[in-house]
């Protein structure tokens, strides 16, 4: 049986710096600096760290962009990646480390409690398996956390014709599937209360999508401001409510 490995790294650390290559790894677990590699954890909560990194396999910086530097590079050489990691195993540090989202997604509901987007998008992505094709969390300074779905381009549903899905049955599943994860949930940082679903797939023209292929959160929540404040109005018949609102 093959060992599979999982690593973690960027473009400008070309690209490999932190692997798992222990055996046994579960997801997320990304491992321990490769050779020479350096990596700053600066603590942002209880076994929560933001990750930078410093080394032979890390660019020198921008050509000719100061200021582009100075944002990338802390003062001791390090750059900021803007990802948060966890140790895998708390009594036992060789197991290496576990990659905990982007620091840049995490935001605060009205109640000024942190949500963790990133991790949390996972989590859902796993509750809605085989239902949609990304989604976007939402709730930054407003009361209670929400979803943007974009289902399965595959999938025959009914187009509202206001930029959302109310496809009966698909929604039937996708507010079954949410209530069962609510009720799950610890407290207001990860219970989804409220989703729509898109009727458009994110846009490249209006760069809702990266160049790797991933979400852009913030462009998709900027470019669609209106169809965000519809989501957060329990009268609009598009949104589905995970929990009684």
């Amino acid at each position: 049986v093959p060992m599979m490995t999982s690593s973690w790294g960027m473009t400008e650390t070309a690209p490999m710096a932190i692997m798992h290559y222990q055996g046994g790894a579960s997801s997320g677990m990304i491992g321990v600096p490769g050779p020479e590699l350096e990596a700053k954890l600066l603590p942002v909560e209880p076994n929560r760290y933001e990750l930078r990194v410093r080394g032979p396999n890390v660019m020198a910086g921008y050509y000719h962009e100061p200021e582009k530097n100075a944002e990338a590079f802390d003062e001791e050489g390090f750059m900021r990646t803007g990802d948060a990691v966890r140790f895998a195993d708390t009594d036992d540090l060789d197991q290496g480390l576990r990659f905990d989202g982007r620091l840049t997604e995490d935001f605060k509901l009205l109640t000024a409690v942190w949500v963790q987007s990133g991790r949390l998008r996972l989590a859902v992505l796993a509750a809605l398996e085989g239902l949609v094709h990304d989604v976007v969390v939402t709730g930054e300074n407003r009361a209670d956390l929400g979803l943007l779905i974009f289902p399965h381009a595959t999938l025959a549903l009914d187009n509202a014709g206001d930029g959302t899905i109310r496809d009966a049955d698909y929604c039937a599943q996708i507010q079954e599937r949410l209530a069962a994860f609510a009720a799950d949930a610890t407290g207001s940082s990860n219970r989804i209360v409220r989703a729509m679903v898109m009727a458009e797939p994110p846009s490249i023209k209006f760069a809702e999508v990266t160049a790797k292929g991933s979400l852009n959160n913030s462009a998709i929540i900027r470019h669609r401001a209106s169809i965000i404040d519809r989501l957060y109005d329990d009268e609009d018949p598009s949104v589905i409510k995970a929990v009684t609102l």
